[in-house]
């Protein structure tokens, strides 16, 4: 907790040295933008500061902000290892390793599932309603500003103009929520907090006050009841002029006001280092604590204080595609769900991602984004709005470092820190091994188990998940965060592995029990429907990238070789990724199994492409049958749902094949994107924003394959733009502008001082200041020309490319 604590106090130590500046920077117009307030909660807009959450209805007659605070979840801590588990392993790895899948899969699914088998919800916190107390409305426009992170109403009513700005402060840790009108004495709102179940909500003088604790409701298939996690939140106003009286116990209001401004702020009595609640937390004290800090401070102050540092983030990355379109949001993503083309919606979207992910894990929050980011109005969301770790946690992730954003994974990070302590429990009392692993869901209770059917019995889901941790100090370089955090967790998956692998019947090290997650196959024997093999390609192309990430970075720390010559040899006798006789794709299972859904949406066998690293031109066999596998899921009806949509432009970006991208951006949109621009699962689950917004950045800059590649995907439609701030392995930080899509300059700084090697696809030249330093040179990658130059650097030197 210590190092997390002095890293966020890097975070914030370098937005406070950019309020130093006075200089006044104008940005380009990034808003949402819709002439109508919202029907439901799929249209409204998000606020968050990674700890609390809202969603802004913009309604002038009856507001209505929807809150979250991200660690208000129904369940408890539970063990939930099912204790037959590891006296059965080898038997259902016998079976499995004879070809009896049928056998093995009863075995599993009567001795595997945990005990019990489900986690519980994420929660709403409630809702704020606030009456204007008005009848009629004209020129009406609410907006979500991304320059500024603040939500905008505007109405008049009786000639009176009503302006309500609403962010979420990390600086302050509440929600503002501020009114004001163009008429002295005329705001008259009356304002109400609203909760349905397990909570008490009353009103005192100028503050409304809620306490609860969730009560569950004894369920085997979720675990014990009883009076589970306590939590509160409060709401307090001040009013400029005017007076505030209480009205039935729990609304307050307002008469005669010139302005008002809202301070929320919310808290619960879970413990992160517990991963459990914490009775010595009193929720209300917190809150106190919160309001009391603040309560004197005027809302310009507030807003200048939010203002530096959000900017402080948000603006490290531009990114201009095409002409920009003065039309609602909305109407918008209708032109485009009519077919045209819209590339400056697809900036809007890629910064709104960026958004997101700052708004959803960052300090003051201390957990992750979860299927929802941190918004939600349930009590039992769409899948718990769970931490799912077969992809959905891992593709929240995808975005962070190469859209310049590190800080968002420490949270990610941390969490990791204390669930491998369950992990650990896990992975002894499951599979008899060292280290920690999780399966595919997991809550902040640290639940580790197989989890809700025998579908779920994958415990490559840890592995996987180091690949942030890998990735954060592939960008950045901060050894530091190696050492103490990232390949601890690296180091402790990998002997996992090691202990969880098993010799098949050729000599191979192979996972077992093991399954391409939720996709099936037929039981050549028996014909049957079936998910559980050994070995299967995800496993493999994990595996290869956890070893190889733990060997860079023990080599970079100077340490454990002999265990880095373990891996080297293990990785050496894995089964190779294939490509199926049969499909001409690359091969899902270890054997070439015709699958139930040809059509899947997930395509986890294309690990190894992306996120991965072993799929790539220098492979040609597999570069081509990734191709291939593609095609034929899309034939089949594959890409049907957000995420795995936003999976596919990745993909494509990576087979350099410009125009599917695009093709698949327009259909992320077309498709799967609400009038809010969430995506739609459908329901709304966050990972297709994240996917999408890596998507874009991956058409636009490359740098897992040893060099940087320039505008590796650019289509055709955006043939004219630019960005800066964009980050690639190595801590470099690009910028680049193309006209007539061919790069017109490009700026490379080097942030740590490392060896630089660049690629494109015309002749360039790479200078320092006034001088050249090289020319580029012909490169042939896989039948390719390309060039490159490569050259050393110092820490923050810049370099400028132009076309040779």
């Amino acid at each position: 907790m210590k190092r997390f604590l002095e890293l966020i106090g890097i975070v914030l130590m370098g937005a406070l040295l950019s309020m130093c500046s006075n200089e006044t920077i104008q940005y380009p117009d990034l808003r949402l933008w819709y002439q109508q307030p919202a029907v439901d909660w799929n249209a409204a807009l998000p606020v968050g500061n990674g700890r609390l959450g809202a969603m802004i209805y913009g309604n002038p007659f009856l507001e209505q902000i929807q809150v979250n605070e991200e660690s208000l979840w129904a369940g408890s801590q539970v063990n939930s290892n099912n204790p037959n588990a590891l006296k059965n392993l080898k038997a259902i790895q016998r079976e499995l390793l004879n070809g009896k899948l049928q056998e093995a899969f009863k075995l599993a699914t009567d001795n595997m599932i945990g005990t019990p088998p489900r986690i519980r919800s994420y929660q709403t916190m409630g809702d704020i309603f606030i009456d204007y107390g008005v009848k009629d409305t004209a020129n009406y426009i609410r907006q979500l500003d991304l320059n500024t992170g603040v939500h905008t109403t505007t109405f008049t009513s009786n000639g009176v103009e009503y302006t309500e700005n609403i962010f979420a402060s990390a600086p302050d840790n509440v929600i503002v929520i501020n009114v004001k009108t163009n008429k002295k004495g005329s705001l008259n709102p009356k304002i109400k907090f609203h909760r349905d179940k397990d909570a008490t909500i009353k009103a005192i003088k100028d503050e409304l006050i809620m306490e609860g604790q969730i009560i569950d409701q004894p369920d085997s298939a979720s675990g014990p009841g009883g009076a589970h996690m306590k939590f509160a939140a409060k709401l307090k106003i001040l009013s400029k002029k005017g007076s505030i009286t209480v009205e039935q116990d729990s609304i307050l209001s307002v008469s005669n006001a010139d302005e008002v401004t809202l301070l929320f702020t919310a808290a619960t009595d879970y413990n992160l280092s517990l991963l459990n609640f914490d009775r010595s937390i009193c929720p209300l004290a917190v809150c106190d604590a919160i309001i009391t800090h603040i309560k004197k401070t005027d809302y310009q102050s507030l807003y200048k204080k939010h203002e530096k540092e959000y900017g402080n983030m948000y603006h490290r990355v531009s990114l201009t595609l095409g002409n920009k379109i003065n039309k609602p949001t909305d109407k918008r993503l209708e032109t485009v769900k009519n077919g045209a083309d819209d590339p400056d919606l697809v900036a809007l979207y890629f910064q709104y991602g960026r958004y997101l992910l700052m708004s959803s894990s960052r300090y003051p929050g201390v957990l992750p984004a979860n299927l929802q980011g941190i918004w939600n109005k349930e009590y039992v969301a769409p899948w718990n709005s769970d931490f799912h770790t077969n992809i959905n946690l891992q593709m929240n992730y995808w975005p962070a470092e190469v859209t310049n954003l590190s800080e968002t994974v420490l949270p990610l990070s941390q969490f990791f820190s204390y669930l491998q302590k369950t992990g650990s429990i896990t992975a002894r009392e499951t599979y008899g091994a060292r280290g920690w692993t999780l399966h595919h869901v997991t809550d902040p209770f640290g639940r580790t188990a197989v989890m809700d059917g025998i579908w779920g019995a994958y415990p490559m889901g840890g592995p996987w998940m180091t690949f942030s941790f890998y990735e954060h100090y592939a960008f950045t370089g901060d050894k530091t965060y190696l050492k103490e955090i990232a390949y601890p967790l690296m180091k402790s998956s990998a002997q996992f592995v090691l202990d969880f692998l098993i010799k098949d019947k050729e000599g191979q090290w192979v996972t077992a029990p093991s399954n391409s997650p939720e996709n099936r196959f037929y039981d050549p024997k028996t014909g049957l429907e079936t998910n559980m093999t050994y070995a299967a390609t995800m496993d493999i192309e994990i595996i290869n990238e956890l070893f190889k990430n733990c060997i860079h970075s023990a080599k970079a720390l100077n340490i454990d070789e002999a265990f880095r010559d373990t891996l080297k040899n293990v990785m050496a006798n894995l089964p190779p990724v294939k490509v199926s006789p049969t499909t001409g794709g690359i091969q899902e299972w270890i054997e070439d199994y015709k699958e139930v859904w040809p059509g899947h949406r997930h395509m986890s066998h294309l690990l190894g492409l992306y996120p991965g690293t072993m799929i790539t031109p220098i492979a040609p066999k597999l570069f081509q049958g990734a191709k291939t596998t593609i095609e034929k899921r899309l034939s089949a009806g594959g890409g049907h749902t957000g995420w795995s949509r936003a999976w596919i432009i990745n993909f494509y970006a990576r087979l350099l094949d410009a125009e599917k991208a695009h093709e698949h951006v327009n259909a992320l949109l077309n498709k799967s994107t609400l009038s809010n621009l969430f995506d739609n699962h459908p329901p709304f689950q966050i990972d297709g924003n994240f996917g999408g917004t890596s998507g874009i950045a991956e058409m636009l800059i490359q740098s897992h394959a040893g060099y940087i590649q320039l505008l590796p995907a650019l289509p055709k439609e955006w043939s004219k733009g630019s960005y800066t701030g964009l980050k690639a392995r190595g801590n470099f930080e690009i910028g680049c502008s193309w006209t007539d899509s061919k790069l017109t300059n490009a700026t490379i700084k080097s942030v740590k001082g490392n060896h630089c090697s660049i690629l494109y696809t015309l002749p360039f030249i790479v200078k320092k200041g006034n001088s050249k330093v090289l020319e580029a040179v012909k490169t042939d990658i896989a039948g390719t020309t390309y060039y490159e130059a490569e050259f050393p650097t110092q820490k923050d030197e810049e370099f400028v490319i132009t076309l040779n």
